[in-house]
């Protein structure tokens, strides 16, 4: 009971005043705001038309990476049982509302006794699925009020987590002890859920089901197919530059120039793939461009016959091919690193292209993984990111090792959906 009192007097409040305030000048959380204002109505309305099936599953997942561990749970039980969705980042709200497995599909609004106590109300679920970490206190302690059965999926507790302080653990206890099972993604953080919990609780190491949404989309990419108008004029090596940020081009661009200089004639083409290619964000990288005097066309401007063997650069200013694009690759560098979490970095290892990134890895177990076995290189300066490059275009051998390395990695690690399915059909 202190801990509700708390959370509801203290931190709810400020999410409110933070989440707002922070609205005020960023888009992104504006179009979030937008999306939670007629939330329950949208869900009504979605679930009059809904299947009628006697039991509902009710996931909810922060973004798109939560998204994909969610998906491959969602088909294989999609015909047996209702599937209601709730998110928080507007990055997956489109793919989320487009999402032909779901019966409805919404926000989750902010994390209220009422909200909680409403959603429930209009859900009815069966069961609640929490993907990876993105779990929310009022909605725990409803449902268990509800006796709802609650599952983490493809759970993920890094040692760094604000939750195993001190402080803070005590309060996380009062959450993930209403929690049925924990499904986690490996030995360690099953070992660190298991500080929030009792020795009672079900604690599991199931596997990360990512795995399996990458090898299965990795697989039906045709390979060596022409998609881009002048492909064939692509005859240096290629780096793809995967969702990169701002603070991700600050150390590719420069390294890119001394890979130029060290390298004349033989330096490879570049394709940057920023994570939103909005017209701002093309613009800004259109800049950068101009100010390292880099020669560069965007995607959407390549018209046939076109010829690439004088571009550094293409910017791919439209969404959908980073998938196709990663098989064009000699070298993956995948953003996000520099900038707070590194993106998907099993994708282009379930390729068998060989992985760059920066620094921050802490949300990616696979890309320590990765770095671990020799599929990766991790780097910290754009030094390291030239060299790293610059070595494996060297040594071929090197390169395909590396590559044949994170796909085997990524081959080791399939499974984890059929192991999370045994415990949610406990419950379905």
């Amino acid at each position: 009971m202190l801990w509700k009192l708390v959370y509801n007097a203290i931190a709810v409040p400020a999410m409110f005043v933070g989440f707002y305030s922070a609205g005020c000048c960023n888009p992104k959380i504006q179009e979030g705001i937008k999306g939670r204002k007629r939330v329950f109505t949208a869900l009504t309305n979605q679930l009059q038309t809904a299947r009628p099936l006697e039991k509902t599953v009710w996931f909810h997942f922060t973004s798109v990476g939560e998204f994909e561990q969610a998906k491959p749970l969602i088909e294989a039980i999609y015909a047996e049982t209702q599937i209601v969705l709730t998110f928080f980042s507007p990055s997956v709200a489109p793919n989320a509302q487009s999402y032909p497995y779901a019966d409805a599909a919404v926000y989750l609004p902010l994390d209220t006794p009422r909200n909680a106590a409403r959603l429930i109300q209009i859900i009815e679920p069966s069961l609640i699925v929490f993907s990876k970490f993105d779990i929310w206190p009022n909605l725990v302690w409803k449902a268990a009020k509800h006796s709802i059965p609650i599952i983490v999926v493809a759970g993920t507790l890094h040692a760094e987590s604000k939750r195993l302080s001190r402080f803070a653990k005590p309060f996380f206890r009062s959450v993930h002890r209403h929690i049925n099972v924990h499904c986690a993604i490996s030995e360690a953080d099953a070992a660190r859920f298991q500080e929030l919990c009792s020795p009672v609780h079900q604690i599991v190491v199931t596997g990360d089901t990512r795995y399996e949404q990458v090898y299965r989309r990795a697989i039906s990419v045709e390979p060596n197919t022409a998609f881009i108008p002048g492909q064939a004029t692509l005859q240096r090596p290629i780096l793809i530059a995967g969702s990169t940020y701002a603070e991700d081009e600050k150390v590719l661009l420069p390294a890119y120039q001394l890979l130029r200089e060290n390298t004349p004639g033989k330096f490879p083409h570049l394709i940057l793939v920023p994570h939103e290619p909005t017209p701002e964000r093309i613009k800004e990288i259109r800049e950068h461009l101009d100010r390292e005097k880099l020669a560069y066309l965007c995607f959407s401007e390549l018209t046939t016959g076109v010829d690439l063997s004088v571009m550094d650069v293409l910017i791919v200013d439209q969404v959908g091919f980073l998938a196709k694009l990663y098989g064009l690759a000699d070298i993956a560098f995948v953003g996000g690193s520099f900038r707070g979490s590194v993106h998907n970095v099993m994708e282009p290892a379930a390729m068998a292209k060989p992985v760059i990134f920066g620094p921050t890895i802490h949300n990616a177990y696979e890309a320590s993984l990765l770095v671990d076995r020799g599929g990766a290189k991790l780097v910290h300066t754009a030094q390291q990111l030239a060299d790293a490059i610059t070595a494996w275009l060297k040594d071929d051998t090197a390169r395909t090792t590396a590559g044949s390395t994170g796909k085997q990695l990524i081959a080791e690690n399939l499974g984890a959906v059929e192991r999370t399915l045994v415990h949610l059909r406990e419950y379905v």
